[in-house]
């Protein structure tokens, strides 16, 4: 079974310093994504 890691949080608590520090520990990919990327192309 795959496992997701799903990592949230409010701007400036570090959260792309632990994704980064994760993806080189567990050699996996990164997938960055915010909720105006989400919902640009929603009327």
């Amino acid at each position: 079974m795959k496992t997701l890691i799903v990592v949230l949080g409010p701007t400036g608590v570090g959260k792309t310093e632990l994704c980064l520090s994760l993806a080189e520990h567990l050699s996996i990919p990164i997938i960055n994504a915010d909720s105006r990327q989400i919902f640009a192309e929603l009327p």
